[in-house]
């Protein structure tokens, strides 16, 4: 599966559900929990896990800067800036394959055409005969 953006999860929610992602919060800040909120939740995720990835990894940049000394003090911010970096492409690959799957299995429906007609609803069930408590013979 290729590596998908957070960019590229919001270009799929917007195709998918037809409307801007902005709009897409706005509307799903108003209905009770569904795909689109757990969709929404999910590429915010992946959008913070960017985020963090692109911070560590300045971060680090500055801390081994060739002009910089790197002392015992700062092996340690090494260290942590390495384990968040890492701890952040984590959560960026699990979000992004999650919710690439999600979206993957799902398909817009095409809006119902007036010339096609609507099926009736399913009869309702006959009842059940009640069953005696005495043996037949």
């Amino acid at each position: 599966m290729p590596h998908l953006t957070s960019t590229d999860i919001a270009d799929r929610i917007e195709d998918l559900y037809g409307a801007p992602l902005a709009d897409l919060e706005a509307h799903a800040q108003d209905q009770p929990p569904g795909m689109l909120s757990a969709l929404l939740g999910m590429h915010g995720a992946l959008a913070l896990a960017e985020r963090s990835i692109d911070f560590h990894r300045d971060q680090l940049a500055r801390l081994v800067h060739p002009e910089r000394q790197i002392g015992p003090h700062e092996v340690s911010h090494l260290l942590d800036g390495t384990r968040r970096l890492a701890e952040a492409v984590a959560v960026r690959e699990a979000q992004a394959t999650s919710v690439a799957a999600v979206l993957q299995s799902l398909a817009r429906v095409p809006a119902p055409t007036s010339a096609s007609p609507t099926p009736a609803p399913p009869a309702p069930a006959a009842p059940l005969m009640a069953q005696s408590a005495a043996h037949s013979r």
